[in-house]
């Protein structure tokens, strides 16, 4: 079993400083997951995730967290329930992120002292999950809403980071960071398929790190 080596406070702090955390979802070997890596790490991406429901997850988890456990903050999406948290940590993982609420899997990751980004789309959802430890949410699916809903969802949940997911591109990060994203996650926008060239993904990177940095403040 692997030693996680992220607190909860270091790992909120590195994907804040980041902002962006890639999603890798569907069927990648071993070998296209290190590449994508060390393309997404080239490119100054600093936080990426391996969905549970994707082939070979946790296996893919450990090498990441092997090979680039120091320049990239590793996590595992799709995490339903306790088992997964368990085993998306004995894996290596350094946060968790869920499309959904559950409780019990916020509370095992917290006594983990382990990062863990449960889904919310309500201000209901958001308050229960901040009252249950959570400590960083993920917005999600944002493409169903708007940098507007955000903001005002913050209005009373200053308190709150959030990281909107599913629909965010190049052309609309800034404005998300702008309505008070603590940060953003993405799929295909940023990993596109499994042969994708890794210039490709250095640029896609680049430009949504640029981006980013431009709506600051």
């Amino acid at each position: 079993m692997l030693v996680n080596k992220s607190t909860i406070a270091e790992s909120i702090t590195r994907v804040r400083s980041g902002g962006i955390i890639a999603i890798i979802r569907g069927r990648f070997t071993s070998p296209q997951v290190l590449t994508i890596a060390d393309a997404l790490a080239t490119a100054g991406v600093t936080a990426m995730e391996v969905t549970l429901n994707s082939p070979d997850a946790l296996t893919h988890i450990t090498a990441l967290q092997d090979q680039f456990g120091s320049r990239l903050l590793i996590g595992a999406g799709t995490v339903r329930n306790v088992e997964h948290v368990s085993a998306a940590i004995a894996a290596g993982a350094m946060f968790l992120i869920s499309p959904g609420f559950d409780p019990a899997s916020v509370a095992a990751a917290v006594k983990a002292d382990v990062l863990h980004l449960p889904g919310i789309y309500t201000a209901t959802e958001a308050q229960q999950a901040a009252s249950a430890g959570a400590r960083m949410l993920k917005l999600f699916p944002c493409d169903t809403l708007s940098p507007t809903y955000l903001k005002a969802l913050r209005a009373p949940l200053d308190d709150v980071d959030f990281v909107p997911t599913g629909g965010v591109s190049v052309e609309n990060i800034g404005a998300w960071r702008k309505a008070g994203a603590a940060a953003v996650a993405m799929g295909t926008a940023l990993v596109s398929k499994a042969d994708q060239s890794p210039d490709d993904l250095i640029a896609r990177g680049v430009a949504l790190r640029q981006a980013w940095e431009a709506a600051h403040g």
